[in-house]
């Protein structure tokens, strides 16, 4: 628990009373006390990407002598501090904050500058030493830092966690359809019993949607890694050395391995947030396929006795607090929840990206919460759908080719052969008396057995086309 002293720091507006032992100063604690509102903070992923952006800035700043070798000696691994995550507890304003992220950046400018001053030996809050506006802040912007962090932390966590996790979710699924090849099962559309399909012609195109999802990804990639660093206040560059923005975006790919770059008109950069929507658009889409995918298991694996009962998922954990021996399709369950909630940050990140006016989008704190933890709960989700989900799923391969090979429907094939109104009598019949499609039809006499046989081959039927037979509709 942390102790009750306090120090004095000194802003524009005056003094203000910070916790002793608190790296940041007077702008933060003016933030802390104005927006009690949430208790959400920003993401890791996102400090990560401010601690570089302050670093890469240092660097830059030196680089064109705009940044003297003492302070940058000191900013530049107080910088690193904060990438690395040693400094996140002195992280604490609210979400829901100025619009333009200011707090934030000034958060980390107070950080990076008091800790900057201690490691010269000095006392926390001697802006001669370093001060977090001349030294840490120098050639930027809150209007152009906190859009060009959303970039690079989204660009990040896109690299390093989702797309690992949606390969690794595709690989999983594919070799499921591989393993379920040969499985036939009743097909459905609109619920209702269809033409048969194969249980891995079905897993087949679950790894096919997850695939789009990675080519949606990769496309959007290369108007994220278009960074607003060096627009400064309204996108004119004010204060900012002309070769800031291309110097600090090739210092930003060096650390990362990302290839970012200055943005192509820093005043759209700074007054939308286009590319974020667009991004989080090809969120909610993913999400969508997750959301069907684990929605189609979950009917699937329903029952064990009154459901559909075609494949087992793997038991996890007791389903009931008053049902002793029920299972519930957990995994299915959370992955969907992960689902609704991506659904509903895209709302909020769209409406946040309409919220700009003239030179600024007023709404980015929001859209770096929201679009940030989209990217973290669906990489996690997706991950663990794939470990403890689909890998363990057991297909019912005997009920299943059973049902498959019962089901009326499949006289569907016979369309070609006798015509469509003498088949849909056949189907009527056989299932208001019960009876296979093979007894009516023989019955009604409309076909000989063995090509009747050939034709309502289950395996066959999951192959498409024609089946070659006799001739002469209805």
């Amino acid at each position: 628990m942390k102790n009750s002293e306090v120090r004095i720091e000194k802003d524009a507006m005056g003094e203000v009373r910070v916790p002793a032992w608190a790296l940041w100063a007077a702008q933060t604690q003016r933030a802390v006390e104005n927006f009690p509102i949430s208790g959400l903070r920003f993401s890791r992923a996102f400090i990560r990407a401010l601690g570089l952006v302050k670093m890469c800035a240092a660097k830059v700043n030196q680089e064109l002598g705009l940044l003297g070798e003492k302070q940058a000696s000191v900013i530049i691994p107080a910088a690193r501090e904060v990438a690395d995550g040693q400094c996140d507890e002195h992280f604490p304003i609210d979400i829901f904050q100025t619009g333009s992220g200011t707090s934030t950046n000034m958060n980390a400018n107070e950080v990076i500058a008091n800790r900057a001053i201690e490691l010269l030996g000095g006392q926390r809050g001697d802006k001669k030493l370093v001060h977090p506006n001349d030294h840490v802040n120098a050639g930027q912007s809150s209007n152009d830092v906190i859009p060009a962090c959303i970039h690079i932390a989204a660009a990040m966590q896109v690299r390093e966690q989702l797309i690992p996790a949606l390969q690794h979710l595709q690989k999983t699924l594919s070799a499921q359809a591989a393993e379920f090849d040969n499985v036939p099962k009743t097909g459905r559309t609109h619920l209702m019993d269809a033409m048969p399909v194969r249980l891995g012609q079905e897993f087949g195109g679950y790894a096919a949607q997850i695939e789009l999802g990675l080519e949606r990804l990769e496309s959007v990639l290369p108007r994220l890694c278009e960074l607003a660093l060096a627009g400064t206040a309204v996108g004119t560059g004010i204060n900012t050395h002309k070769e800031f923005g291309r110097r600090i975006a090739a210092a930003l790919e060096l650390e990362t391995k990302i290839p970012f770059k200055e943005t192509r008109n820093h005043f759209a950069a700074q007054a939308t947030l286009n590319t974020l929507t667009e991004l989080s658009g090809a969120l909610k889409t993913l999400a969508t396929a997750l959301f069907k995918i684990a929605n189609d298991l979950r009917w699937m694996n329903s029952g064990p006795q009154a459901g559909l009962q075609e494949i087992r998922l793997p038991a996890l954990q007791p389903g009931s607090s008053i049902m002793p021996g029920k299972i519930n399709p957990v995994i299915c369950e959370a992955l969907m929840m992960v689902c609704m909630q991506v659904m509903g940050s895209d709302l909020t990140c769209t409406l946040a990206d309409a919220s700009g006016n003239f030179e600024l989008n007023v709404a980015m704190p929001v859209v770096a919460h929201n679009l940030l933890q989209s990217l973290t709960i669906l990489a996690n989700g997706s991950r663990v759908f794939a470990d403890k989900c689909v890998a363990g799923i057991v297909a019912n391969r005997d009920h299943m080719a059973r049902i498959a090979a019962q089901n009326a429907i499949l006289a569907t094939a016979l369309t070609p052969h006798i015509g469509y109104d003498k088949v849909a009598t056949a189907i009527k019949t056989a299932m208001s008396e019960n009876k296979t499609i093979r007894e009516v039809v023989l019955a009604m006499g409309l076909m000989e057995t063995k090509k009747l046989d050939e034709i309502l081959n289950v395996r066959l039927l999951t192959e498409g086309g024609f089946v070659e037979g006799v001739s002469g509709g209805g």
